[in-house]
């Protein structure tokens, strides 16, 4: 069935407005967690989640003296933090990306990327303003440096790999990013990641490879678009990670608005360079809204918070659940049919996940 059959169908635009809603909740609950804070308040509290304190848990003496002991109960406490049901928010309205996308076809790449932020980062900064939060706006240039570099990099960089290769090789490149979001939270944020968490990681990434990856190919003329989907993966990796590194940290959730709204500028100025403008009918609009309140607006706050207060490691397990997700989604609304690969990879997705998020 082409996609102008899937208008009419109700499915996309029911779930997507459930999600909105699981993310909406999981978006308060996360700020409630993450208030604005002084620089002082914010160093303190990743002192402690350095430490292995529970986010927004003031240490105690005798949880000094048992830390020794508790660590581990600590980390996972901080897994099941509401910042860690932030980033699993996120990683829901990512599932919608390729079913908004679809219903997108037609408006030139940066085009989208230009809308879809803007409106994300419209959206931000009125609640930022409305909160009270104008002052989390004033960052130093690393701040900007990373948001915009990391938001903006990843997205230049994964239309371009499309543009040169085949779709179905980019993509498992691609998803190379929760691979590496496990694996470098241990170097860069000192986060022990230990035998089951890493047999986790395996299987979540053999299920990923299996339901993108039958029978991939790697003809010499798509070499460039394979090495612009292996840069989306390293900087999106990159930028998750670092996201919680003390220096960066302390840079509040609400800066995201502004690094939002200099995406879509930077993404609008190489669209008229590069770009013929196009006018939007009236589905295009309504994809570009709900990308824009979703997988490219809501989505980046509520993943900024997982990534800075919440357990890395495992997001970046479930995350392999994204492409699943995308695919099934994309099943129940007409494109495509369910296989034993599907079924396959959606097991050794979830048994992954299971066992990350039960590894000590």
């Amino acid at each position: 069935m082409g996609f102008d059959g899937f208008r009419g169908r109700r499915f996309g635009a029911a779930a997507f407005v459930a999600a909105l809603i699981h993310a909406d909740c999981a978006c308060r609950t996360a700020f409630a967690a993450c208030p604005i804070q002084t620089p002082a308040a914010r160093l303190a509290a990743e002192r402690n989640r350095l430490r292995g304190v529970p986010f927004m848990q003031a240490p105690t003496r005798a949880g000094a003296r048992g830390f020794a002991a508790g660590a581990p109960a600590a980390m996972q406490a901080v897994a099941m933090s509401p910042a860690t049901l932030a980033g699993c928010g996120a990683l829901l309205l990512w599932a919608f990306l390729a079913l908004l996308s679809r219903l997108a076809a037609g408006i030139p790449p940066l085009q989208l990327t230009a809308m879809g932020f803007a409106l994300g980062g419209t959206v931000g900064l009125v609640v930022v303003l409305a909160r009270g939060g104008a002052r989390a706006l004033a960052q130093p240039p690393l701040a900007w440096a990373h948001g915009v570099g990391g938001l903006f990099g990843y997205h230049a960089l994964y239309f371009l790999a499309f543009a040169l290769a085949p779709a179905v090789e980019v993509n498992l490149i691609n998803y190379l990013w929760p691979l590496l979001i496990v694996l470098l939270a241990a170097p860069i944020r000192g986060l022990r990641l230990g035998p089951a968490r890493l047999a986790g990681v395996g299987l979540g990434f053999a299920g990923c490879a299996l339901i993108v990856g039958p029978g991939a190919s790697f003809p010499p003329e798509a070499v460039p678009g394979f090495l612009a989907a292996l840069g989306c993966a390293v900087v999106w990796s990159v930028y998750s990670v670092t996201a919680g590194t003390p220096r960066l940290a302390r840079v509040p959730t609400e800066a995201v608005a502004g690094f939002c709204l200099a995406t879509a500028a930077l993404a609008a100025a190489l669209h008229l360079a590069f770009e013929t403008t196009a006018t939007p009918d009236s589905r295009q609009w309504l994809a570009v809204l709900g990308l824009g309140l979703g997988p490219v607006g809501a989505a980046f706050f509520l993943w900024d918070v997982g990534m800075k207060r919440g357990d890395p490691r495992l997001l970046g397990t479930l995350a392999y659940a994204v492409p699943v997700a995308s695919t099934l989604l994309l099943i129940a609304a007409g494109e495509g049919e369910m296989t034993w690969r599907v079924a396959a990879a959606t097991l050794m997705v979830a048994g992954g996940g299971f066992i990350a998020a039960r590894a000590r």
